[in-house]
């Protein structure tokens, strides 16, 4: 008979402002109301009518009566119900300091920080998850959750070097070993607590799919499938949205959450908190050369990073010179949520990414960069400007000599000079006999000086050679 550690996941990003005016920020200091959307203290609002405030009642119930949950809040949330709801905070709160609730560190902007090629950012973030939950809560995490339980062995060291006792990932069938969903496992040092994807997503998708043969699933119901799974501890984690806001209060969703305790206390299930689960001995020892993740049916990172919008989104958030002069907005820009819109997947997949992103992936795409090369070029006085990105409709575009996409854009210098290493020779050669390059560099990116330098490059080698070194005394300067 397994016992359970049931835990939730509490976020809300900063949504980007999809009708940004670079010429209505012009001159103002406070880009931050420029950059985001006005809608999210009415979405936030939205959702604590819906979910945060009559759920978490619930949950406070259930921890005087005994019952065990850990809680994982992102930055971005707190940040949001300090300056729009503080009645939902001051309930998350109570939730927060009650004995019988675990917290859980995490990226304090749920960012993709993890999978920059350095994790310095990484780390940071972590540090200052760790600091708001203690300022906050007076807690400091001991067990540590990537943005979407996001792992690759990187990862796990990193989070083992911080200290934690324990890391959380997707228990996806191609990590797991045989008989080892619901045990503790090892990772690279560290406790490994692999959630139970079937058991969570009974809760966080099929509760009220028509289509689903269970339905409606009620707390008796599910309280046996624990008690009937092998191992020692199964780890249910969903979004704590899922009650009142992706499952309707009409689904009976708050009931289930209401009486789930006692079903489980019924059919003598035992409860563990993340920590108490980590000091299990461990069954197996778990390599994760490739990102693991919650997300999809790939579970893996092509939620964020699967194509070519999300990855030249991704390289020019790591690459931006503002990380290191304004992190403080730099940051909010790294947030998951800004490349899982722009994600271009089917079937039930897509159908998830197009409900949070109703607005199509080219629009979100075309904010984002709109709103990056904005803040870049806000950063750069005028004598390194050209090391800014450019928003989309500027980038450089390659074509083919028959005018196909040769599925390569540059939105500045760095990209520029990686992708004339990448696309094909002929459409490198074919742009620069049409004398493309020049106009573009002088024109989108500003700079005149690198311009005029290739305007007499004689081949695709004089090319590269002038636009490194150019890059290259930019960033010395």
């Amino acid at each position: 008979m397994a016992g359970i550690c049931m835990g939730f996941e509490v976020h809300q990003p900063f949504r980007l402002n999809p009708v940004f005016s670079p010429e209505e920020a012009k001159g103002r200091r406070d880009l931050k109301s420029f950059y985001f959307d006005r809608r999210n203290r009415d979405i936030l609002r939205k959702v604590a009518r819906n979910c945060y405030i009559p759920a978490a009642e619930i949950v406070l119930d259930a921890l005087d009566g005994g019952m065990r949950y850990a809680f994982s809040f992102s930055g971005t949330l707190i940040e949001q119900m300090e300056e729009w709801c503080p009645e939902a905070l001051s309930l998350f709160t109570d939730i927060a300091v009650h004995p019988n609730t675990e917290l859980l560190a995490q990226t304090y902007y749920h960012s993709l920080a993890g999978f920059f090629a350095d994790r310095d950012e990484f780390v940071e973030e972590v540090r200052m998850h760790t600091d708001l939950m203690h300022d906050l809560f007076g807690v400091r995490p001991r067990v540590a959750e990537n943005t979407e339980f996001s792992l690759d062995d990187g990862i796990a060291a990193d989070l083992r070097d911080l200290g934690f006792q324990a890391v959380y990932t997707e228990g996806a069938d191609r990590i797991v070993p045989v008989n080892a969903l619901n045990e503790t496992c090892t990772c690279c040092g560290i406790p490994l607590l692999l959630r139970n994807c079937p058991l969570s997503d009974d809760i966080a998708f099929r509760f009220s799919w028509p289509g689903w043969d269970k339905r409606p699933l009620m707390a008796d119901t599910y309280a046996s499938w624990i008690a009937m799974s092998p191992g020692r501890c199964a780890h249910v984690f969903i979004d704590f949205e899922t009650f009142g806001e992706h499952q309707p209060r009409e689904s009976g969703i708050f009931e289930f959450l209401a009486y789930l305790p006692a079903a489980l206390a019924d059919e003598g299930v035992a409860l563990f908190t993340p920590s108490e689960a980590a000091a299990l001995p461990p069954a197996a020892e778990i390599t994760l050369r490739r990102p693991v993740s919650w997300a999809d049916l790939e579970k893996d990172e092509s939620a964020w990073l699967g194509n070519r919008l999300q990855r030249y989104a991704f390289s020019a958030l790591e690459h931006s010179p503002a990380r290191q002069m304004r992190p403080e907005l730099w940051r909010y820009l790294g947030t998951s949520d800004h490349f899982y819109y722009l994600a271009q997947k089917g079937g039930s997949c897509g159908d998830v990414h197009r409900y949070f992103c109703p607005a199509g992936i080219e629009e979100a795409y075309d904010t984002f960069m709109a709103i990056l090369s904005h803040l870049e070029r806000r950063c750069l006085g005028k004598g390194k400007r050209p090391l800014a990105s450019v928003p989309n409709p500027e980038a450089f575009h390659f074509r083919m000599p028959d005018g196909r996409y040769a599925g390569v854009s540059a939105h500045g210098l760095r990209e520029f000079e990686e992708a004339l290493l990448s696309v094909p020779g002929e459409s490198v050669l074919w742009h620069l006999e049409r004398g493309d390059y020049a106009p573009w560099i002088r024109d989108a990116i500003g700079d005149r000086k690198l311009a005029a330098e290739v305007e007499t490059a004689a081949s695709p080698a004089d090319l590269e050679r002038a636009v490194h070194e150019r890059r290259c005394s930019l960033c010395t300067l």
